[in-house]
């Protein structure tokens, strides 16, 4: 008895003779400033229960009614501020689309393909999947970039992946990127850029303080890790600079809504700077690996007039870490260990 194979040039390869994918996850952002795409991008991000915690039958009637009616306006102005205006896009989207294609620039010479997807608006996750497995990728690595982990974050990255993959007959093999609060390749890379804009400043600052997206304390209470993580990562970089408490404090920001948060808060915090006769300061945001909304217009522009009126001097923004060569060093260790056993000679490469 005998059987007849078929094969072609669209025929799979055997599972695990494939290449090798690694998938950079990030936030996400509006296609556009207008209060249309605007609204389309608030309504997943706020209808997502890993973000808002509370009963989609109570809150889904306030969102869709009144925060989509008002927030996407305001939202709007903010992002018109910050946008690319030569791409047509947000910074957020430049830099992680930077990212992979300066990492896939460190694995030119191996079996090795780089994508970039948003849990939240274009490119989506599956989007970027279904372009792995086109290019042959049949073991993926998801790369969260979110250096602290939190339910919010890290948990919905991961989950809209195994969505998107329990709709396929023939699934990838996947490995996720655990959270890196004090990672020594982030340290050195954070230590590194701040140094960098140090140096650009004519006289240092009195202060540098540490500002990370806030969180509400009901989710630090139900077992969410995220406020020991941001800890962690500021003590390793407080070690690594030489610095105190008093000189690189730890404060959250980006607040939503009436309940308690994680604090102290970074805004009331650095307005009430000035009074206590610190008035040159700088402030970086470790939570992000890219330069967003958060960072280039909440603390860039909204916190730093709230300094500038209270009596503040000069508000210098440390930039995330975006395409920097520190940041692709990072991402680039951060996956060589990730992917020992999946890629020949995939030792790490902390030390670079």
């Amino acid at each position: 008895m005998s059987f007849l194979h078929i094969s072609g040039p669209s025929a799979p390869a055997p599972m695990g003779q494939g290449r090798v994918g690694i998938l950079l996850v990030n936030l996400g952002t509006p296609d556009d400033t207008g209060f249309s795409g605007v609204r389309r991008y608030l309504s997943e991000f706020l209808s997502d229960q890993r973000v808002i915690e509370a009963s989609p039958a109570l809150w889904q009637p306030i969102l869709q009614g009144i925060v989509l009616t008002v927030r996407p306006r305001r939202s709007g102005a903010a992002y018109r501020r910050i946008w690319n205006e030569e791409r047509n896009e947000s910074p957020l989207r430049t830099y992680t689309r930077e990212q992979a294609e300066r990492l896939t620039m460190r694995f030119s010479d191996e079996t090795v393909s780089v994508v970039w997807g948003m849990r939240y608006g274009t490119p989506s996750v599956a989007q970027a999947v279904e372009e792995l497995m086109t290019a042959g990728c049949d073991r993926i690595l998801c790369m969260p970039l979110y250096p602290q982990y939190s339910a919010t974050t890290t948990a919905t990255a991961n989950d809209q992946l195994f969505r998107f993959l329990m709709k396929l007959r023939r699934q990838p093999a996947i490995r996720t990127l655990p959270a890196f609060a004090d990672h020594p390749a982030y340290i050195k890379a954070l230590a590194g850029t701040t140094r960098q804009t140090l140096a650009t400043l004519s006289t240092p600052p009195q202060m540098i303080v540490t500002s990370f997206h806030g969180l509400p304390n009901e989710y630090v209470a139900k077992g969410d890790p995220y406020r020991t993580d941001c800890e962690r990562t500021v003590a390793a970089l407080r070690t690594a600079m030489g610095m105190t408490e008093d000189d690189m404090p730890l404060t959250f920001q980006s607040r939503f809504g009436p309940a308690k948060w994680l604090e102290p808060y970074t805004a009331p915090f650095i307005a009430g700077l000035p009074a206590r006769g610190i008035r040159r300061i700088a402030v970086i945001m470790p939570g992000f690996m890219a330069d967003c909304i958060e960072t280039l217009d909440e603390i860039g522009n909204e916190v730093r007039a709230e300094f500038l009126a209270a009596g503040g001097e000069e508000l210098t923004l440390i930039p995330c870490l975006n395409g920097s060569p520190e940041a692709i060093d990072l991402l680039e260790a951060l996956a060589r260990s990730e992917l020992q056993g999946w890629i020949v000679n995939s030792s790490t490469q902390s030390e670079r």
